[in-house]
Formats: C-alpha cells, structure tokens, sequence
C-alpha cells in the first residue's frame, strides 16, 4: 500500500483531519524529498500523539505503518522530536517504537528509558546489539525485570552494570547479585551501590563490606608504617559492628554456653578456667559429642565448620593449636583426638605415629605461637578470602 493511497481511502481519518490538511499529507507523500518525508513524520506525529485532533484506532494503525516505511529518510530533528512525544504514550505502535529504540542515541534515548510500551525482548535485543549509550539508557528505566537486568550484566561493560546497580528499580535475581559481589573484590566502582541496595542479603552484604574492608587494609599497609594484626584487628571490630544486625553461624545454638566463656572479640586471651576444662572433657567421656562441639567453639571463638575440620582433619595440628591456645594439657588433647579418631575410623586401629606425631608438635607449640594463630583463624573467612585475592594480584 502506498502512502497517498492509504491516506486517501483512511475514511476515519477524513471525519477528523479537514480536507487542508488531508491534501497536505497526500502531497507530502508524493514527493520523496528528504524535507517533504520529514514534514510527512512531523504531521502525522502530530495528529497521532491528538495534538488538536481524534484519531480512532485504525488512524493510528495507518499512521504508524507510514512513519515506520519513511523514518530513515526523515531528519533526525524530526525523529528526536517524534520519539519524546511517543515515549510517554501507553498506545503507541510497537513497530515504531522498536525502529525508534534501535535509532541513533540521541534518537532512541526517550523511547529507552521512558516507554512503557515497548518489550522486554525487544530492549534486550537493543541491549545486545546496539551501542553502550543504548545500554545505558535501558539501565536508566524506572523498573528493570531480572531478565533485562541479566542482559545488561552480561554486556560485561563496567559503565552499564554500575548504571543497574545504582538504579533502585531494576530487579536483579541473586546469583547475578551474588556474581556482582564476587566481581566487586575486584571492581571498585560496584562496592558503593552494591552497599546501598535493599535486596542484598545479609550474607552477601557481609562479603561485600569485607571485601571493602581488605581493599583498604591493603592500601593503608602499604602507605603507612601500621602494625598489620593491629589494623586486622580494628578493621575487623568495625566492619563486625556494621553486620552486628546478621546473625553470625552458631550464635542461636550457642547461647546455653554463654554464661561459661565470655565471646569478647577483643582480647587475645584463650586460657578458659580449670573448672571450665573439666566440664569440656566430661561431655566428651560421656558421649555428649555436639554439646563438647558447641563448648570448644564458644571457648574457641572459631567458626564451626573450620573447628570441625580441625576435629576432624589427619595430623590434628589444627587441634593441637586450639588445645594448646585455651589452656587444655597434653593429656587432654591426647583423650580429644584419641576419641574423634575413633569416630573418624569407625573404631579402627588408628595409627600410633600419627599420635606420636601430633603430641609431638603439641609440645613444640608454645601458648604465644597457638595464640597469635587463634587470632588469624578468627578473621571473617570473606575478610581472609579478600585478602588472598589481593595478595595474589601482587604476584
């Protein structure tokens, strides 16, 4: 169908358009000039977004199969011009909308972050195929879908992605936040409005701040003269006070023990009362194994699944360390790893060097030594992850 004959034989449009006008688009039409198409567009544009006129449904229709034939012939002027008055239309053809988003930047920018219109798929086409300003502009629309937000993470581009991130109405599904968090050890522009955003779980907010945290230990050490374990140690009880919301691992189950050892965070003192080690080994000889588990980590202040390691692991170095750093004797520690040996082994012979071995370098560890290492264990595993990661980019 040709543009005047459409214009001619649209009836609707005549009871609305008055016969000036109508002659006006039927010769504008005619002529293929690059002036007469761009006047054609800022006609129709006109009588389609109702300035001054009523187009029915089937006007529309007509009009936008013509403005979609001719649009790259039209000005860019014209087409800027067209574009923010369709962007903010809930009727306006998807046809168009779509030549329009995959114009110049300039062009597409409203119909991008504006349009309540055009579809998902269609901005993730946009996302895929077209420039990086394109990407950012569809990063800038009020609400973002996961999918969508998964098509502009997957740019890989650190302007668009930190555009998303920042935007408070993109949905982002968590394991693409989870790899934000993980990229953000790395990309400083993701860790301010990471931090800021309301659907980051405890737990990956607590990674993050982490990761934040040896970014500027990191820095600090190698600026200033500071004594690292005394930097760790800061760092740490500031961070700890911006998670103190989260529920740390373990904290439920341990609280029956609270009244017996004090968690404080801030000394280097291990050494429980001899009262307090009686207690311990009477759970273990009675068989109380996940009741002797909860007091070791409470007198330990250790993370459960790295003292269960240390229980658990061939050489029991780890266990020997713990023991030595509360104050258990040899003979303690010797009943501890007899026992969980035993378990291990499902009441096996368990070899004698490794026992040997064992009471052997529990002897050679002195109180100073099992402490220090006490205290580089109770470092946040996010906090020491970080810190590797940063190490290992020095290398």
């Amino acid at each position: 169908m040709g543009f005047e004959t459409g214009l001619e034989r649209t009836d609707s449009a005549k009871s609305h358009v008055d016969a000036h006008e109508l002659d006006e688009l039927v010769e504008l039409a005619r002529d293929k000039s690059v002036q007469s198409r761009s006047r054609l567009a800022s006609v129709i544009g006109d009588l389609y977004t109702g300035q001054g006129h009523t187009l029915s449904d089937a006007d529309r229709q007509i009009m936008s199969e013509i403005i979609h034939q001719i649009i790259h012939d039209v000005e860019i002027s014209v087409r800027k011009a067209l574009a923010a008055q369709l962007a903010v239309l809930p009727d306006a053809h998807s046809n168009l909308l779509k030549a329009l988003a995959n114009d110049e930047i300039e062009v597409a920018h409203p119909i991008l972050v504006k349009s309540e219109v055009i579809r998902d798929s269609e901005l993730i086409e946009v996302v895929q195929y077209r420039t990086m300003e394109h990407q950012v502009a569809v990063a800038m629309r009020p609400s973002l879908s996961e999918p969508l937000s998964n098509a502009l993470i997957k740019t890989g581009n650190q302007r668009v992605i930190t555009a998303l991130i920042e935007n408070e109405g993109a949905s982002i599904a968590d394991e693409d936040l989870r790899g934000l968090v993980d990229q953000a050890e790395e990309v400083t522009a993701y860790q301010s409005p990471l931090a800021k955003r309301q659907d980051l779980s405890p737990t990956l907010a607590r990674k993050l701040y982490w990761s934040v945290s040896a970014a500027l230990r990191q820095h600090l050490t190698n600026t200033y003269d500071l004594d690292p374990t005394e930097l760790d140690e800061n760092i740490e009880t500031a961070v700890s006070g911006l998670l103190e919301a989260a529920e740390s691992e373990g904290e439920t189950a341990g609280r029956e023990f609270d009244n017996i050892a004090p968690l404080s965070a801030k000394t280097n003192d291990f050494t429980i009362h001899p009262e307090q080690a009686k207690w311990l080994m009477d759970l273990l000889k009675e068989g109380e194994v996940a009741s002797f588990m909860l007091g070791l980590g409470r007198f330990s202040r250790l993370r459960s699944n790295l003292l269960r390691r240390f229980v658990f692991e061939p050489g029991g170095e780890g266990l020997a360390v713990v023991c030595k750093a509360i104050g258990l004797d040899k003979l303690a520690f010797a009943s501890i790893l007899v026992q969980f040996r035993r378990g291990r082994l499902g009441d096996k012979h368990i070899e004698t060097d490794e026992i040997t071995q064992a009471m052997a370098f529990f002897d050679n560890t002195s109180l100073e030594s099992a402490t220090a290492m006490m205290r580089r264990w109770q470092r946040d595993p996010y906090y020491q992850n970080a810190l590797r990661i940063i190490n290992d980019g020095k290398r």
